[in-house]
């Protein structure tokens, strides 16, 4: 099982919106037959079957094993992944493009970036899954806060300074005589990502709270 598969096809992504297959995707993080699932999800064994069906021709379930129970064959089945991440690809003709955008502060931009960067990623890992090998990548994930506006401005720019010395520093850009890539190691993608954190919902003052205040 993966930890996360991306989906691509515009068929699968569709069956894995319903938010019944979707309950089923997550019931499936551990082995299960239709039989238990239907008293986990209040549903016909029958209706869970077909639900099932339609999972595992898109390929977001997977045959674990078959156990023989008098006359009948029970399937159990587990999902191909404990979580999904549905690709632009799967709306290829309407997917964000990043060359369409040229600002680096454009929020359109950083989500145009992000959708490329699940989409390739998405090919990434499953090419490296069935070549059995590694995928080298890194990640940064913090939060900064600012006092102002100018001193987020004042970041931005000294982190771009920053990035773009470290990629002179080490880019290979030694080229053949044709004037194209050498191919002497692999291309990287590089993306660098500021944004708002998302504000928490503060949570309801019950009655008894606010007599108590």
């Amino acid at each position: 099982m993966l930890d996360i598969e991306v989906i691509e096809d515009p068929a699968a992504a569709e069956a894995s919106l319903d938010p019944i297959r979707t309950r089923i995707l997550q019931e499936l993080a551990e082995p299960g037959s239709a039989t238990q699932l239907a008293a986990k999800v209040g549903l016909p064994r029958q209706k869970v079957n077909y639900h099932l069906k339609a999972l595992e021709r898109h390929g977001l379930v997977q045959l674990v094993e078959e156990r023989r129970k008098g006359n009948v064959t029970e399937r159990v089945l587990q999902a191909t992944a404990a979580s999904y991440l549905i690709s632009p690809v799967a709306l290829a003709s309407v997917a964000p493009d990043p060359h369409r955008f040229s600002d680096r502060f454009s929020a359109f931009w950083l989500l145009a970036l992000a959708g490329r960067t699940v989409q390739e990623m998405g090919k990434l890992i499953a090419g490296a899954a069935a070549a059995r090998q590694k995928l080298a990548t890194f990640a940064i994930d913090g939060e900064i806060t600012f006092r102002t506006a100018a001193d987020r401005a004042a970041f931005a720019e000294e982190l771009g300074v920053a990035v773009t010395r470290l990629v002179d520093k080490y880019h290979d850009g030694a080229t053949s005589p044709s004037g194209t890539p050498s191919g002497i190691g692999r291309r990287h993608r590089l993306v660098v990502a500021l944004h708002p954190v998302l504000k928490t919902p503060n949570k309801p003052t019950s009655t008894k709270e606010q007599d108590n205040d």
